[in-house]
C-alpha cells in the first residue's frame, strides 16, 4: 500500500511535467508563427506613421510656412544676388571698403540713422587707428554720473562709449522725418531678408520717376525693392557725393557697396574670429573622427574577424566550434 501511494504521486508529477513541456512547445511554435508575421506588420505600421508625419508637416507648411504678401508690390522685388567676397569661407572683409563705408555712413547716413550697438573701441584696428578713434569719440559729449549736487555734467567721449544717435528720442526722430522713424542700422543686415543684397539694391534702386501705373502715397518715394514700393527715405546717394581719401571714384554703386559692407561688419564684427575658430574646430574634429574610427576598428577587430564553423551532428549531438 505504501509503495502504491508513493508511485501515484510520481506518475502525477511526470504527467504534469510532460504536459508543461507540451504546452511550452505549443507556445514556442505559436510565438514563432506570430514572429514570422510581425515584421510585415511592423513595416506597414512604420510606413503609415511616416506618411502621416510627413503629410502633417507638409500641410502645416502649406498653411503657415509659405507666407507671402498678397501681391508682388506688397512683397517687394527680390534683390539681385551679388558675389560678396567676405561671404566666402576663406575670405575676410575688405578693410579699405570698411573705412570708405564708415565715411559714407558718417557723412550721409548718420544724420538720420543710428548705430547704437557699435562702440568706438570696435573701430580700432579694423577701420580706424587708436588715435583716430579717440579723436572721433572726443567730438561728442556724454553724460557723467551725478555729482554731489545731483547735477549731471557732460564729458568728452571715450573709446568705451557707443556711437551717438542723431535724435534724443523716437518722438524727435519722427517729428523730424514727417512721422517716419529711421531704424537703427546696427543689425540691419541681419534684420532684412536678403542681407547685403537687399541693402545694396535698395540704395541703388531708386528710379528717376515712378513707372507708369505705380501708386505712391503722399510723402513716400518709389522703390521696387521696399515692401509696398513706398519708402519714406528718399534717394541719398549720388555720384561724387563724398570724396574718398584713397581717391576711389565715389559713384553711387561704389558708395552703396562700401556702406553695405560696413553695415555687414557692424552686424557681425566677430566674423573673422568666427571663421578662424570654425577652421580650427573642423581640423580638430576631423582628427578626432579619424582617431575614433581607428579605435573602433581596433576594439572590435576580434569580433569582426571571428570565424564560426558548424560541424554536422554526430551520434545525436550538435557541436559548434569557434
Amino acid at each position: 500500500m505504501l509503495a502504491r501511494s508513493c508511485v501515484r504521486p510520481m506518475r502525477a508529477f511526470a504527467s504534469a511535467r510532460n504536459g508543461a513541456v507540451q504546452i511550452t512547445k505549443r507556445t514556442a511554435s505559436s510565438s514563432s508563427g506570430s514572429t514570422a508575421e510581425s515584421p510585415l506588420r511592423l513595416n506597414i505600421a512604420a510606413a503609415a506613421a511616416t506618411a502621416v508625419a510627413a503629410g502633417s508637416v507638409g500641410w502645416y507648411y502649406h498653411l503657415y510656412g509659405n507666407s507671402h504678401a498678397m501681391t508682388p508690390a506688397e512683397e517687394g522685388l527680390h534683390p539681385t544676388k551679388y558675389p560678396w567676397v567676405h561671404n566666402q569661407w576663406f575670405k575676410t572683409f575688405d578693410h579699405q571698403a570698411l573705412r570708405r563705408g564708415f565715411q559714407v555712413y558718417r557723412e550721409v547716413c548718420a544724420s538720420c540713422h543710428s548705430l547704437s550697438r557699435v562702440p568706438y573701441r570696435s573701430l580700432v584696428g579694423t577701420i580706424l587707428t587708436v588715435d583716430e578713434a579717440k579723436a572721433l569719440a572726443e567730438e561728442n559729449e556724454y553724460d557723467t554720473e551725478p555729482n554731489d549736487q545731483g547735477e549731471i555734467e557732460k564729458r568728452p567721449g571715450k573709446l568705451s562709449d557707443y556711437l551717438p544717435s542723431p535724435y534724443p528720442n523716437d518722438e524727435a526722430a519722427r517729428f523730424a522725418n514727417n512721422g517716419a522713424l529711421p531704424p537703427d542700422l546696427s543689425l540691419m543686415v541681419k534684420a532684412r531678408h536678403g542681407g547685403c543684397d537687399y541693402i545694396f539694391n535698395l540704395l541703388t534702386g531708386y528710379p528717376d520717376e515712378p513707372p507708369a501705373g505705380a501708386q505712391v502715397g503722399a510723402g513716400l518715394n518709389f522703390n521696387p525693392y521696399f515692401p509696398g514700393t513706398g519708402i519714406a527715405m528718399a534717394r541719398v546717394l549720388y555720384d561724387g557725393l563724398v570724396e574718398y581719401e584713397d581717391e576711389t571714384p565715389a559713384t553711387t554703386s561704389q558708395m552703396a557697396k562700401d556702406v553695405t559692407e560696413f553695415l555687414n561688419w557692424a552686424a557681425e564684427p566677430e566674423m573673422d574670429d568666427r571663421k578662424r575658430m570654425g577652421m580650427k574646430v573642423l581640423a580638430i574634429t576631423s582628427v578626432l573622427f579619424a582617431m575614433s574610427v581607428w579605435v573602433k576598428r581596433y576594439k572590435w577587430a576580434w569580433l569582426k574577424s571571428r570565424k564560426i564553423v558548424y560541424d554536422p551532428p554526430k551520434e545525436g549531438k550538435t557541436n559548434i566550434r569557434r
